[in-house]
C-alpha cells in the first residue's frame, strides 16, 4: 500500500514496538486470532516481540494497537514509596580532616 492510500482490507490485530514512522515500513504478518474461553487471543510473532510482560491495547478506528507498557523511571518508583519514619538517631556533624595537596 502506498503512502496516502486508504486501507480497504478487513481489520487485523497489529502489534509493534517501534515508532509509527518505522512501523509503517516494517513487514506485515498474517496471523490467526483464536478463541480462549470468552476471549480472543493472538500470538505475537517473534519479529514483533517487545520487552516485558505487560502491554497496553487500544483501538484506533478499526485497528487494534498493542504496545509495551513504558518503563517507569527510578524517580517515579521512588515517589510512590511510603515515607520512612523519622526515628533515625542523630548524626554528629564532624568537620573533615585537613588534607595537604
Amino acid at each position: 500500500m502506498r503512502h496516502g492510500e486508504v486501507d480497504k482490507r478487513p481489520p487485523l490485530a497489529y502489534a509493534w514496538h517501534m515508532p509509527r514512522e518505522l512501523s509503517r515500513r516494517s513487514p506485515e504478518r498474517h496471523i490467526k486470532v483464536f478463541k480462549n474461553g470468552r476471549n480472543k487471543d493472538v500470538r505475537i510473532p517473534r519479529e514483533f516481540e517487545f520487552p516485558g510482560e505487560d502491554a497496553i491495547m487500544r483501538k484506533e478506528g478499526d485497528r487494534l494497537v498493542i504496545e509495551p507498557v513504558p518503563t517507569k523511571s527510578l524517580l517515579a518508583v521512588l515517589a510512590k514509596l511510603a515515607p520512612l519514619p523519622e526515628d533515625f538517631p542523630p548524626i554528629r556533624d564532624v568537620p573533615p580532616d585537613a588534607v595537604e595537596l
